[in-house]
């Protein structure tokens, strides 16, 4: 058995993630309490009760990163363990932790700063995102390349990429993908224009930030979003983080090219069920499971007989 743990992005967020981990191990309420103290914020009651600010961009991407690193130190101590790890978007900072590759510490308040910029980046309403469903991947990027202001944000899986760009090139391009034969192209309720060319100046910024972080050589190796590709070493990990905020993000092709490594087993971690979604249909014969929940967690060591 190979496996990989995967990181969900920001979407994922719902109030009451990670709870069942913080009330049972002392490490993960650390976490939550780490953070709250990193960021001057209560992580806790941000996460935990309802309010609006976890769907706001600022504070979901170090909500949700603080909350897979919690259900990390449960796990850790458990049979459950990765060859390999991969996030979306904002997921891959919990594999980048997970791979030893940057502390806790790190991937908090750079998640915190990262959605910062993110969200400061295009003012609100100027840009925005859609899914594109049952068109081919070379099919939607013959319709954009004529069409500026709009990119492919997310190579998700067969039948589903979505765009990104300004209001006005997202409609218009949407217009020509549905002539082309897309089935539908659905306007997604986002802050932003994420992971577009517009991102750029995040982007830029970021790295700037990036500078003054110590990244280490992977302990296990995590998959790029910008590249697909494995990455064994620390050299590359800041420019590939930076190019991550304003590029495509190729989940597809991560997945393909960790199936063609021998992974079999895919394990998400984390609130929802998106990425396990994916999986299967990107490969139906891949065992995949997902991890919401400390019972989740004991069902899927249940499954797998460690």
């Amino acid at each position: 058995m190979k496996t990989a743990f995967l990181f969900p992005g920001q979407g994922a967020q719902k109030c009451g993630m990670g709870e069942s981990f913080a009330k049972c191990d002392e490490a993960a309420k650390k976490v939550y309490e780490n953070a709250s103290r990193l960021l001057d914020l209560d992580m806790e009651e941000l996460v935990f009760t309802e309010n609006k600010k976890l769907d706001m961009t600022e504070y979901t991407q170090a909500a949700m990163v603080t909350t897979g690193i919690a259900m990390l130190k449960v796990i850790e101590k458990t049979a459950l363990k990765a060859d390999v790890c991969a996030g979306l978007s904002l997921g891959e900072y919990e594999a980048l932790h997970l791979a030893g590759a940057i502390s806790e510490e790190d991937a908090i308040v750079l998640a915190r700063h990262r959605g910062k910029l993110m969200q400061e980046a295009v003012p609100l309403g100027v840009g925005t995102m859609a899914a594109v469903l049952n068109l081919d991947a070379a099919v939607i990027e013959d319709c954009l390349k004529d069409i500026e202001n709009v990119w492919i944000a997310n190579y998700n899986c067969p039948g589903q990429i979505v765009i990104s760009g300004t209001v006005t090139a997202v409609e218009k391009a949407g217009e020509k993908l549905k002539e082309a034969g897309a089935k539908r192209v659905l306007p997604l309720n986002v802050s932003g224009p994420f992971h577009s060319g517009l991102l750029k100046p995040a982007g830029d910024k970021l790295y700037e930030y990036l500078r003054n972080i110590e990244i280490k050589k992977p302990t296990i190796p995590y998959v790029a979003n910008y590249t697909a590709e494995f990455v064994y070493d620390d050299k590359d990990i800041k420019e590939l983080l930076r190019k991550q905020v304003f590029g495509s993000v190729r989940f597809e092709q991560s997945i393909r090219n960790m199936l063609k490594e021998g992974v079999d087993t895919f394990i998400e971690i984390g609130p929802g069920k998106v990425l396990s979604g994916f999986v299967k249909k990107i490969d139906k014969e891949a065992k995949v499971y997902s991890i919401e929940t400390v019972e989740d967690m004991n069902n899927v060591i249940k499954e797998l007989g460690i």
